[in-house]
Parts: structure tokens; sequence; C-alpha cells
């Protein structure tokens, strides 16, 4: 079983990212900083605000499902705002989407906020408001289940320390875990934590059984060229010792976002 978890960045590196999903074929797909707008017939737009202009893939979320229509798939929004095209403005939404291949049956799930609850009438300041999706798959191959969690870590405009509000999303998410996965079965976590490598989550996680991926592998960056700023290190992915790692990798090439792919391949 191969899963994939990614920061999409809203689709801005849309040129090589959908042949390198195709090409990675993972059974599991764990996105966060999708975009969908419906009602948007055009393929871009523009988000306003933080000081910035950045362009929007509009409906990249239904953009990938063609990729993955042999996969089941859910869009998790964590708040509705506007992208423009000049001046009209388009209500859209941005959240995580999970997409697991049809021969997985999916027989739990456990969807809820970790920071905040959804905002309905714009973007919000920040620490905006955060969700995690979790699914339990029967795998057919090990004749056992697997709960794979993912969630978009808050942001913290002071930086990616430790803060009680972070705390709290951990316990959060904790929790989120227990309502998908029983104790002695397989669990992977991961997604874009926000987090530096010595955070109080980690440890927090730990409880469960939770071992940390990226630094025991010892990568020390998850970012791509396209981002310019310090403290690399944003994405990570955890395992319970039950799981079965048969190849981990934080993927340097193809950049297909601002941030670097995590690959699991699993036994």
């Amino acid at each position: 079983m191969k899963i994939l978890s990614l920061n999409a960045w809203g689709g801005r590196v849309f040129e090589p990212l959908l042949p390198f999903l195709a090409a990675t074929d993972a059974d599991v797909l764990c996105l966060q900083e999708v975009v969908r707008t419906p009602g948007a017939g055009i393929r871009w737009l523009t988000y306003r605000g933080d000081g910035a202009e950045l362009p929007q893939r509009a409906n990249l979320y239904d953009e990938i499902w063609s990729t993955f229509s042999g996969h089941d798939s859910g869009f998790f929004p964590s708040a509705r705002g506007s992208l423009h095209d000049g001046d009209v403005a388009y209500p859209s939404e941005f959240g995580l989407a999970t997409y697991a291949r049809r021969s997985l049956p999916v027989i739990g799930q456990a969807l809820d906020f970790v920071h905040g609850a959804f905002s309905p009438d714009g973007w919000g300041a920040h620490p905006r408001p955060r969700n995690a999706h979790g699914i339990r798959l029967f795998d057919d191959a090990a004749g056992q289940p697997i709960s794979v969690v993912h969630l978009h870590g808050l942001r913290d405009p002071a930086g990616k320390g430790d803060t009680p509000d972070r705390r709290n999303q951990a316990h959060a998410l904790v929790r989120l875990i227990r309502r998908v996965w029983n104790p002695g079965e397989r669990l992977v976590v991961c997604g874009d934590f926000n987090l530096l490598p010595d955070s109080e989550t980690f440890a927090i996680l730990g409880a469960l059984g939770l071992a940390e991926l990226v630094t025991a592998r010892g990568f020390t960056d998850t970012r791509t060229s396209f981002y310019g700023k310090e403290n690399r290190f944003a994405d990570y992915l955890l395992v319970t010792p039950n799981v079965e790692v048969r190849r981990f990798e934080v993927v340097a090439s193809p950049e297909v976002s601002d941030h670097r792919p995590l690959l699991l391949e699993i036994g």
C-alpha cells in the first residue's frame, strides 16, 4: 500500500502536479490546502490577503479526482471566502481532500475541527480554523485494518513554536484519532503540521505509540525552492510500530508545491 501526503498549495504549481500524482498512483492520497469553487467555470482565480495576491486553481479538488477516478474521495473545507477574477469575486472553499482506492473498503471515518470552527463568511484572521480527517480501511493484502489520519496544522504568524493553541490542537487530534482507530491496529498520521521537530505535539502523539519518520530517517527539509524562509520543517508522517515501512521518502523532485510530498510504502 502506498500513502501520499502533500500540502497542494492551492494548485499553484499545477502543470507537474497531476502527472506526478498519476505516476505515484498512491492507494491513499491525503492533501491539504485544496480549493473548490462551485460555480466557477474558469481554471484560475486569485487569493487576496496577507498583503499578497496568489493564484489558486479554482477547482483543484475536482481536477485531481478526475485523475483518481478509481478512488473514492471527499472534500472537507475549513473555511469559505472569496477568490477573484479581476473585479468578480467567487465564493470558494479551502480545506482537506482524501482519496482512497476503491479496492480498500472504508469501514470507518472521523472528521472534526482541531482548531476553531468552520468559517462560512471569510477566511478570517490567523490562526484560522483547521480540521482533520481520518479513515479506517480494510487492507485485504495484509488481512487487517489500517487507519490513516491527516491534518493541516494551524498557522501562527509569530512562528512554528509551541503555543497553547497548538497544544490544544494536538489533544483534539488525539481525540479524533481515537474515534476512528482501534488501539492495536495499524495507524498512520500525516500532514502539514506547521511545527518544528521538537514540538510537544510529537510527545502527545507518542502516547499513542506513534513515531515520527521525517527526522528519524534523516530528512532535514520538507520544503521546496518555492519556499524562501528558514525553519524548513512543516510536514511529518508518523506510524505505529506494527506498520511495516518498506519505503519512506520526502520527495525532492519534481517540485509540485512549496511543500515536498511525503511518500510511504508499507507491507
